[in-house]
């Protein structure tokens, strides 16, 4: 039985998620709580396998309870989200303080999208709790070190960290487009690779998140101010150059066109169908058949096995894949879809995922 401990000021909030994840008879929600401090109480007397966070809350916020939990009792949490910019910008911040994923806080039932906000809810309570949970290194403690002054937010982030020496690897340069899916516990392990990259990374980017639209702007501006390569969110007509970097926006696909001299973005709604937009499976797809063998795909944390049906497309056109380890996924289900079919060419630690991309741009 997994245990669930849901904090949000809301009675309707509380009763609609412990109504929602109780449909499942593995979970178990233990206790309820309306506030950060009450929460942080009923989680200590509980110990839940995962945690429900509301943001705004009275008496303390979901970012300062996060901020105790990770540095008193680290378990994993699922910030409960408004789809606002606010709301995007806050849980950013959120999963950089060791937040796993997020939640939608669109549970109205006159939702059209309740019945798979009601399945990706229980799903990913039950992915997290079966793994082991760390937060980031950031944000860990030894026991015997007193905690520092309460810090903000926005000052967790990975600038703060020691960076590895970088190898840069000789010989001619092979692959020139980085293609990569991620899903569930994404930002967190995209914002470790790309903030490793040196501003004079030889090839561009593109990046499928599973995120809600209004989540996708934010963090591309996030990471541009922490990175050294320069990242956007894709709008069609944007040119691939090396050093750059393109999110897909949320609710779109993000396609390549190879044109005489350059190669093109275009973001699509198209296929309509897909079971994500953006799509994983569409833009490792459409950078293998506009850039052939000049691609190399990375397959990242996440659920499901979005991104699988496009490296095999990649695969046959001659082009690498790397997945992220079982060992350092929040879920280990993307990557492991590409390993399993005996896709990947290397199975790679998300700390070392930004050197083992700049090696294999040169295999």
């Amino acid at each position: 039985m997994i245990s669930v401990v849901v904090v949000d000021d809301s009675a309707f909030m509380r009763k609609a998620l412990a109504s929602m994840l109780e449909k499942d008879p593995d979970i178990s929600v233990v206790a309820t709580a309306r506030d950060g401090q009450e929460g942080l109480e009923l989680i200590r007397k509980h110990n839940p396998d995962v945690i429900t966070l509301d943001i705004e809350m009275p008496r303390m916020d979901g970012l300062t309870a996060l901020k105790h939990i990770m540095m008193e009792m680290p378990k994993p949490v699922l910030m409960v989200s408004s789809l606002t910019v606010e709301g995007a910008e806050a849980t950013l911040k959120a999963m950089e303080l060791g937040a796993v994923d997020f939640i939608p806080k669109q549970l109205s039932k006159v939702s059209l999208d309740i019945v798979k906000i009601e399945d990706d809810l229980r799903a990913k309570v039950k992915q997290i709790a079966r793994r082991r949970f760390l937060p980031p290194s950031h944000v860990r403690r030894p026991a015997h070190v007193p905690a520092a002054p309460a810090q903000t937010a926005s000052s967790h982030t990975h600038e703060a960290e020691p960076r590895k020496e970088f190898h840069r690897p000789s010989g001619s340069l092979l692959h020139d487009v980085v293609a990569i899916g991620v899903s569930t516990g994404g930002p967190p392990a995209v914002q470790k690779v790309l903030s490793a990259l040196p501003a004079d990374f030889p090839a561009s980017i593109i990046i499928a998140q599973h995120m809600p639209a209004a989540f996708t702007g934010p963090f591309a501006k996030r990471l541009d101010s922490v990175c050294q390569v320069s990242v956007k969110e894709a709008e069609t007509g944007d040119r691939l150059a090396p050093g750059k970097v393109f999110i897909a926006p949320g609710g779109k696909h993000l396609k390549l066109h190879q044109k005489v001299s350059r190669v093109e973005i275009e973001i699509t709604t198209e296929p309509a169908d897909a079971l994500y937009k953006p799509s994983a499976n569409v833009l490792v797809a459409s950078a293998a058949e506009a850039v052939g063998k000049r691609a190399l795909g990375v397959i990242l944390t996440g659920m499901g096995s979005d991104g699988l049906e496009g490296v095999k497309v990649l695969k046959q056109k001659g082009g690498r894949a790397l997945a992220q380890s079982d060992a350092t996924c929040v879920v280990y289900g993307m990557p492991k879809a590409i390993v399993d079919a005996g896709l990947a060419d290397e199975i790679i630690d998300i700390d070392d995922m930004a050197q083992a991309i700049m090696t294999n741009l040169y295999k």
